[in-house]
This record gives structure tokens, C-alpha cells and sequence, in this order.
């Protein structure tokens, strides 16, 4: 297998946290999208389009979105278990990952591509939409701030995908000096423990 990853996009960090929670390797191919190695004939003949990541089975199937990507590797690699080990759990987590992914994880990647300067050679940047998905993140952090109050991790008693997509989101708005608020007691309880994952410990 070969991962197709870009180290500074937040997507494909999700998939290596994820290869790090398992202390799995497999080959990682790094592509410049600065320098527009994603829109290459040759990346969009193999991934279908101009998206990092994108995993290439031995068969030559490529695979991208990054939960697709993980689901797969969670057949491959099944522990430590991230999706569910029974048909209640399977459903709570993605429940966990899809409210994560929609109501945190896409409004702070958006408000980081148009707001960070480097990120302007990549797409026109709108401030209103900086604006208007930063306030929708900082609503959302409640939300998660509550759940965590109940829950040490998101979707689970342990890290599972929605873990990892939150906190790579998070981390990802500190390129915009977003941050947790401090009332946010437990979201800064969990983003310690987080930060001292063995993924984020190695710089993944």
C-alpha cells in the first residue's frame, strides 16, 4: 500500500494519527500541493481527483476521503479497535465522527483556507466565510465542551476517529490563533490528553 499524504493539510494528518493509534507503517508518498503535485494527470488518474489523501491498495485501487481511508486500514489493522466493536458502538461512533467532521471539523478547515495568508495560492479567500465558520465552530465547541463532561473521549471511554478528527482540526486553526476557550473546561482536559498521544508526541 501506498499513502499519498500532504504533511500540512489537516485531512491527511487524520489518516496518520490513525496509522499511529495502530503503530502501523506503510508507505507514505508526500505531495506538494503548493506546488500543484495534486492536480497532475497522473495523481488524478489514480485518485480521481486533485484530493489528498489517497491510499493505493496492492490491486491498484485507490482509495481517498480520509474515514474511507481509515475504515479500510481498521480491516487491516484492527487494534487498538477506532470504528466500533459491536453494531451500538459502531453507530454511537459514527454518530461522534459525523457530528465532529460537520459541526467542528469542516467549519475550522474553512476558516483557516480563507484566512491564512500561504493558503490564498490555493483557493480566492472570502473573509464573511473566515468569519461566519469561525462563529460556527466557537458554537460547537459548547456542544463538545458538554459531551466531554460526560464522556474522557468523544465517542467513546477511549480515542476512536472522532477523537482524531476533532483534535487534528483543532490544531490544524492554530494557523488563525484559534483557540480553546478556557471555560471550556473539558475540551481542555481532553486536548491535553490528546497532545499527549503518541501521534502528537511524534509530530504526526
Amino acid at each position: 500500500m501506498k499513502l499519498y499524504d500532504s504533511p500540512r493539510a489537516p485531512n491527511p494528518r487524520r489518516v496518520r494519527w490513525f496509522l499511529a493509534e495502530k503503530q502501523a507503517e506503510i508507505e507514505i508518498v508526500s505531495v506538494d500541493v503548493f506546488k500543484g503535485e495534486h492536480k497532475t494527470p497522473d495523481y488524478v488518474a489514480r485518485a480521481g481527483l486533485a484530493n489528498v489523501p489517497a491510499l493505493e491498495l496492492d490491486d491498484g485501487t485507490t482509495i481517498t476521503e480520509s474515514i474511507a481511508i481509515c475504515r479500510f486500514l481498521e480491516s487491516v489493522f484492527p487494534e487498538p479497535n477506532m470504528f466500533g466493536r459491536d453494531a451500538r458502538e459502531i453507530a454511537v461512533i459514527e454518530m461522534w465522527t459525523r457530528r465532529t467532521e460537520l459541526l467542528l471539523a469542516n467549519p475550522l478547515m474553512m476558516a483557516v483556507r480563507h484566512t491564512h495568508p500561504a493558503l490564498a495560492a490555493l483557493d480566492t479567500q472570502v473573509p464573511a466565510i473566515a468569519e461566519a465558520n469561525v462563529g460556527a465552530a466557537n458554537r460547537a465547541l459548547r456542544f463538545f465542551d458538554r459531551r466531554l463532561g460526560e464522556s474522557a473521549f468523544i465517542a467513546a471511554g477511549r480515542v476512536t476517529m472522532a477523537d482524531i478528527i476533532a483534535f487534528t482540526a483543532i490544531d490544524f486553526a492554530r494557523m488563525i490563533k484559534f483557540a480553546l476557550p478556557e471555560e471550556c473546561a473539558n475540551l481542555v482536559r481532553w486536548a491535553g490528553e490528546m497532545r499527549l498521544r503518541p501521534a502528537a508526541a511524534a509530530g504526526t
